[in-house]
């Protein structure tokens, strides 16, 4: 065998599909990855994967690319888990945490799902792709595609911050400006496949970005020696991520890779998701708030945070449960606070904040201070993304000096 795929199956209602051919969606809903579990832990050990290069394929038996292919790679690594101690103690947590996503290959965790859906394209002979982007997917779709000698197509929201847009081109992809939100450019991907003949790499619309994003998850444990954090703190727009983490929570317990807590007896305590949102664009957290496992389209979408403006999210039912099972919220991060939580949790801790995390920030600090994270919980908050990709959310303006008549006085306040 040289994968331990068994078989994908629709999140939707379970009806199991086959593995090896091109897939979408079911009945317009996303699709799991399942794995032969038993299998696999009888193939590899946690001691075996830590002797690895520290990248996402060390994990290639929880991948779906066959063992005998070679991924398309940019050399996405292993990101670091940082102990944030002097923002921790603004906040009143002494085990703060930031995984830095910002370190991969274009910038951010999209490098991760993109890595995984390219790999697996390219060996189910694709030739051309597309997606729509609301900012980061779209470079990181055109930098995998671009390795793999994929043709790319990529469209975003007319206001998509520059830097993605100019990525995009820099890769070769062919890009487009859409006068509307990525649900509207999502459109033009879907009404376009018959006369394109593109691949569909939307946001679980097809099942493989998630299984690379899964890779947080997996590494998390890893990091923590097999033992699981107490919060999560992960800015959501499309979901993949927080989905693809509480997947693989669920297979590293069932492979038994998982340390139980406390004193003999005391069991495996998965973390609470908390799924934070811009208040301009808040389907999750309103659905959550309502009770309901299905989130509407947020009216008038709008927010700095391009990666959380998301206005409606075809996984939003898996977000949704994945946020109940772990006995966590979806919560809402004021748009007022972004570019000051960028500079303030960026100059705490010489970390590249991007805006969707300086939500989080904003949501952890109002739920640390009504009690709802304890001061010694292990805490971590995704930084999914590089600052300077977000010169749009930047609104700073540096002083200016007179070479010929310094003035001291600006300079010492």
């Amino acid at each position: 065998m040289n994968h331990y795929v068994s078989h994908l199956e629709a999140a939707i209602d379970g009806t199991v599909l086959p593995f090896g051919r091109l897939a979408n969606t079911h009945t317009g809903r996303p699709i799991w990855v399942r794995y032969h579990l038993d299998e696999v832990r009888a193939a590899v050990a946690p001691a075996a994967i830590a002797a690895r290069a520290p990248s996402l394929w060390r994990y290639r038996e929880l991948l779906p690319l066959p063992l005998d292919q070679e991924p398309v790679s940019l050399g996405e690594g292993m990101t670091p888990l940082l102990h944030c101690a002097r923002l921790g103690n603004q906040l009143g947590l002494s085990n703060l945490f930031v995984k830095d996503e910002s370190q991969l290959p274009t910038g951010s965790f999209k490098s991760r799902g993109m890595a995984a859906a390219v790999s697996m394209a390219r060996w189910l002979g694709v030739k051309r792709v597309a997606l729509p982007t609301a900012g980061n997917a779209g470079g990181a779709a055109a930098a995998y595609a671009a390795r793999a000698g994929l043709e790319c197509f990529v469209f975003m929201p007319h206001d998509t911050p520059v830097v993605n847009q100019f990525e995009a081109q820099l890769y070769g992809a062919k890009a487009f400006r859409v006068n509307g939100l990525i649900n509207d450019c999502g459109k033009i991907v879907k009404d376009g496949a018959e006369r394109m003949g593109w691949f569909d790499l939307s946001t679980l619309k097809e099942p493989y970005r998630l299984e690379g994003k899964k890779t947080m998850g997996l590494e998390v444990a890893e990091q923590m020696h097999w033992h699981l954090p107490d919060v999560i703190f992960y800015p959501t727009g499309g979901g993949t991520g927080l989905i693809g983490m509480w997947k693989a929570f669920a297979e590293l317990a069932e492979l038994g890779w998982l340390r139980a807590e406390g004193p003999a007896g005391g069991g495996l305590r998965y973390p609470r998701l908390i799924s934070c949102q811009a208040e301009g664009c808040a389907p999750i957290a309103t659905a959550f708030a309502k009770g309901e496992r299905f989130a509407e389209l947020f009216p008038n979408a709008r927010t700095v945070a391009s990666g959380l403006r998301v206005p409606v999210a075809v996984g939003d039912f898996m977000i949704l449960d994945a946020i109940r099972a772990s006995g966590g919220t979806a919560a809402v991060g004021a748009e007022a606070k972004i570019a000051g939580w960028m500079q303030r949790a960026s100059s705490a801790e010489g970390i590249s904040i991007c805006p969707e995390t300086a939500v989080c920030f904003d949501v952890l600090e109002r739920m640390a201070a009504a009690g709802e994270v304890k001061p010694d919980e292990r805490v971590v908050v995704f930084n999914t993304g590089a600052a300077p990709k977000y010169l749009e959310a930047m609104p700073f303006e540096l002083p200016t000096i007179d070479k010929g008549a310094v003035d001291w006085n600006l300079i010492e306040r």
